[in-house]
């Protein structure tokens, strides 16, 4: 006997059996229902007095059966995909008058059914009424669905449902290429920003979101925030702003909602459950940065292990793609459960690219050693993310990568060798950029990294003085700092100088201090480096012989 789903608590195994046999009847594609199902349907939810809702796919096959409400069915989740509708519809009994409820239309519009239909059973079993409903375009004048005027269901047997469905799954296709086309390529998102009396803060936090979402190659295509008192400990920002970011997904043709807070795992899988989106949190999208630009093999186990740490907790069995098959003794009986070898392949994996990291530690050490005992000064090059530090370091050194325009685009430290005026030879390091609120994961994977900061003789601190918001990332980066426990001279770089609005950057210069720089153009470029040398002969370093005459 096929399963049914839904209220089958007190049903007799006759009943059961009779309504599971629904599994076997099939439905032309092209009409809601025959007249045969029709009464078979309304004589068994009137003899069990309970409503009966079936799932078909769209060669009119019947792939869930249930007893209740639309609530109540669970639906395919194979073939789904958020540009077009899902391929299934539900056909479902109410007992006794009454038209398309609410919930009932939320399923419509959450699934993306192909078509929504209720059958009303009159009292002597026979079928009445029927209700149908289908999704509006998005970008509609009328509400998120379209609801037919209800009829005898007779009088409906020969709408033609297939032309019905394919008619707006090319008016949705439509749209989706006009929006391509105005807003580019790429994973079309929502972002949503939580306030909870931050004020300015929240809408940096927001912007800067947009800008991550751009450098992990998506689309940014609404930013909402939420003012909220306190968190939702279960949806976040609350079950009825969800169905609203539901509907704006569906009228903007977004796939994901990108969160600028972290979400709890039970809040991450309760706002998927009732939105049927990708949900994601600012963490997530950072890792997901970090993991696009990860090019060397300690780059790429510093993000995997930054990964697999934030996603341990979060475990709720990942079925088949961690599984193993063991054997031998020791193996046989009931064993592990799934996820407890899930949590133990990660742990083994954790503790596999630890060791791999802490032997990149020991050659770095042995590296900062042999820079010690040749007595060259090292200058750190830190700063906010996307700030210039690496065309900084170019400028610096006439060597190295080329900057890009994009946020976390250095994640392994670049070490240059260059020449400051009266001191001579100095390295130059440049280092993985920062941002507000890093992820603990990832300031714990880099800590090796990091170390590099932590050892240099001089920092020099980028600051993008065209930012709005420069002082709060001058802040940011401080405290970071300070947090790692970098105790070496800070000299400040107000780099972009050129893309600053004038009162700006002599704002930031009576406030922060700091050399005027343009990384791209090399102006302020010998001020910077007067600057730095001061800086180290102020700590004592002896000038190389030869270093008075540059």
């Amino acid at each position: 006997m096929d399963k049914v789903f839904g209220r089958t608590q007190g049903l007799k195994k006759s009943e059961l059996k009779r309504i599971s046999n629904l599994y076997r009847r099939r439905l032309p594609k092209d009409r809601v229902l025959t007249p045969e199902l029709a009464h078979t349907l309304a004589a068994l939810s009137a003899e069990v007095g309970r409503p009966l809702s079936l799932v078909l796919d769209r060669e009119g096959r019947v792939v869930r059966v249930a007893v209740g409400d639309a609530k109540d069915v669970p639906f395919p989740e194979e073939g789904w995909s958020e540009r077009r509708l899902s391929g299934y519809r539900l056909l479902h009994t109410h007992l006794g008058p009454g038209g398309l409820s609410r919930p009932d239309l939320s399923v419509l519009f959450l699934r993306r059914l192909d078509n929504l239909a209720a059958l009303e059973v009159e009292a002597d079993g026979r079928p009445g009424l029927l209700h149908l409903a289908f999704l509006s375009p998005p970008r509609a004048l009328e509400e998120d669905w379209r609801v037919l005027p209800p009829k005898p269901f007779h009088q409906y047997l020969d709408l033609d449902l297939w032309g019905e469905v394919m008619a707006l799954e090319e008016e949705l296709s439509r749209q989706a290429r006009v929006l391509e086309v105005r807003d580019g390529s790429g994973e079309r998102a929502l972002l949503v920003g939580v306030d909870t009396g931050e004020g300015p803060e929240a809408e940096a936090v927001l912007r800067e979101l947009a800008e991550l979402t751009r450098t992990a190659g998506g689309v940014p295509v609404r930013q909402i925030l939420v003012f909220r008192k306190s968190l939702d400990p279960r949806y976040l920002v609350g079950l009825g702003k969800l169905e609203e970011l539901k509907s704006l997904a569906y009228h903007e043709n977004a796939s994901t909602l990108i969160f600028g807070v972290d979400l709890t795992p039970a809040q991450a899988r309760e706002i998927e459950r009732v939105t049927g989106l990708k949900v994601l949190d600012r963490t997530q999208l950072i890792l997901d940065i970090f993991a696009l630009h990860a090019k060397t093999p300690e780059a790429q186990a510093q993000v995997e292990l930054a990964q697999l740490r934030y996603l341990l907790p979060r475990l709720v069995g990942k079925g088949k793609e961690m599984s193993r098959l063991g054997g031998g003794i020791g193996t046989r009986g009931p064993g592990e459960t799934k996820l407890e070898v899930d949590r133990r392949r990660l742990q083994d994996r954790i503790a596999h690219l630890s060791r791999k990291l802490q032997d990149y530690a020991l050659r770095r050490q042995e590296a900062r050693q042999k820079r010690k005992r040749r007595g060259v000064p090292l200058v750190a090059v830190v700063g906010y993310t996307n700030a210039g530090k690496t065309t900084l370091l170019r400028a610096l050194t006439r060597a190295g990568e080329e900057g890009e325009d994009k946020l976390f685009a250095t994640l392994r430290p670049l070490t240059r060798r260059g020449f400051l005026p009266g001191v001579g030879e100095v390295l130059f390091t440049d280092t993985v950029g920062f941002i507000r609120h890093m992820p603990e994961e990832l300031l714990t994977a880099f800590r090796a990294t990091l170390e590099e900061v932590r050892e240099a003789d001089v920092l020099v601190h980028v600051l993008d003085a065209s930012e709005e918001g420069a002082l709060e990332r001058h802040r940011v980066v401080r405290d970071l700092l300070l947090d790692l426990g970098v105790e070496a001279p800070v000299v400040l770089a107000l780099n972009k100088a050129d893309r600053a609005a004038p009162y700006d950057l002599y704002f930031l210069g009576e406030r922060l201090g700091g050399v005027p720089v343009s990384a791209l153009k090399g102006t302020g470029l010998k001020e910077l480096k007067e600057a730095l040398a001061r800086a180290l002969l102020d700590l004592g370093v002896r000038p190389q012989a030869w270093a008075q005459y540059t």
